[in-house]
């Protein structure tokens, strides 16, 4: 396992040190793609696969895609930023003018689309409207070790909020995370695959109740559960109390 980290890390080229002149990863955003007739930015999709997925990440892949040909299922794209309408409406409803600045916003990008490709969160999510099930496919890079050789918890974690926040989102509209649990079962090695399966059990007025849990590829390993409580933001819901205390 560790062999196999090592060989992705020299792969990469992170052993060898940073050439110079190289900002370290997610330190700098990747440019975005430009078609040759127009001026017109596509940014890239990180939820497709690059040279650092493993076998087993893209043999599933290809299995979701296959699914999604009769329109049960759905990939997601994922960026490094929000799309701009949500950056609009964020900006426009939710966000405190005295706290907002301009240029920290412009150079915002989202955590687990912020390390160069194989080196932190690798992941593509499918969402089932039907069953308002959403599954991600996780692929923990080397600079996400926690205890030797295994996954930091808290990269579990985030992949978990932002599973399952996603699948909130989709049925709610814009949502924050209130209540977050997770039960660890065991360790997940590093550079491994797994699998997070969410399903929306409940909607309580506002509030949405998503379960998960984080199985290996093959499923005979159960790896964490979690459950989560979303609340479904409206207009002016972020209130600004006394100095810097932010409630919902």
């Amino acid at each position: 396992m560790l062999r196999s980290c090592a060989a992705r890390l020299r792969t990469l080229g992170v052993l060898r040190g940073l050439p110079a002149g190289r900002r370290a990863p997610g330190s700098e955003p990747r440019p975005a793609l430009r078609s040759f007739s127009s001026e017109e930015v596509f940014p890239k999709d990180y939820s497709v696969p690059n040279p650092s997925w493993n076998k087993d990440l893209r043999l599933l892949f290809d299995q979701f895609t296959k699914k999604c040909e009769d329109g049960s299922w759905k990939r997601l794209s994922s960026y490094k930023r929000e799309s701009a309408a949500m950056m609009k409406d964020f900006k426009t409803h939710f966000l405190d003018p005295e706290h907002m600045k301009e240029e920290q916003i412009s150079q915002a990008q989202l955590f687990t689309r912020s390390f160069d490709e194989g080196l932190g969160f690798e992941y593509v999510m499918f969402y089932n409207d039907v069953e308002k099930r959403m599954v991600c496919l996780f692929q923990g890079g080397p600079y996400l070790e926690g205890a030797p050789g295994c996954l930091h918890g808290g990269a579990i974690a985030t992949m978990v909020d932002v599973t399952l926040g996603t699948c909130a989102m989709i049925a709610g509209g814009i949502v924050m995370t209130a209540n977050l649990n997770i039960n660890y079962k065991r360790p997940v090695p590093l550079c491994s695959v797994v699998v997070i399966n969410s399903q929306l059990d409940k909607v309580e007025g506002r509030k949405f109740f998503v379960s998960c849990n984080v199985q290996s590829v093959d499923e005979k390993t159960l790896y964490s559960e979690a459950t989560v409580i979303n609340h479904e933001m409206a207009k002016l819901d972020l209130v600004t109390q006394g100095e810097g205390n932010t409630v919902l």
